[in-house]
């Protein structure tokens, strides 16, 4: 794979391609009760113009209580059919802001919080990157597959994607 690092705008732009293809990124967040994270998948609401990511949480589950004593968090997206990656370190955030509840609010939404959007228990999640990684070919599985065997045969492995840190 060639290395492609990325700076200001241009990750920016890639992180936000990245999530938005995906939608959902694992989070890990850390407790000090184990010295292993606690890892859950969730759909991004939006990363906004300063490149934080946005989820929806509750109030009740363990992300939250874990981000309340420690705010270090990894965000781990995965599209392998397309072999597309992305692993972000930051720092997570937790908030009541009714209107960007609003804003957020779907169908899918009423599955997790009863009580509507006005639930006491929902939560915000604002993750701030500090440093990101990307893989990512730029194509279907069976082109990667056949980028990867001629790169076993000629030793060229420019053709199979590409990879860098997003300094944000």
């Amino acid at each position: 794979m060639a290395e492609k690092n990325m700076h200001d705008q241009e990750a920016f732009d890639k992180l936000k391609s990245i999530v938005d293809q995906i939608d959902i990124g694992t989070i890990c967040s850390f407790s000090q009760e184990s010295p292993y994270p606690h890892g859950v998948p969730m759909s991004r609401q939006e990363v906004d113009n300063e490149g934080n990511i946005w989820y929806i949480c509750s109030a009740e589950s363990e992300t939250y209580k874990n981000i309340e004593n420690d705010p270090k968090v990894s965000v781990f997206y995965a599209d392998p059919k397309n072999y597309t990656f992305l692993s972000i370190n930051g720092t997570a955030s937790l908030s009541r802001d009714q209107d960007r509840i609003d804003r957020y609010w779907n169908k899918m939404m009423e599955g997790w919080f009863e009580k509507g959007k006005e639930d006491p228990n929902i939560r915000l999640l604002q993750v701030s990157p500090r440093d990101a990684h990307y893989w990512d070919s730029n194509s279907n599985m069976i082109v990667n597959l056949f980028q990867m065997l001629k790169a076993a045969i000629t030793g060229n492995t420019e053709d199979i994607g590409k990879e860098g840190d997003l300094n944000l």
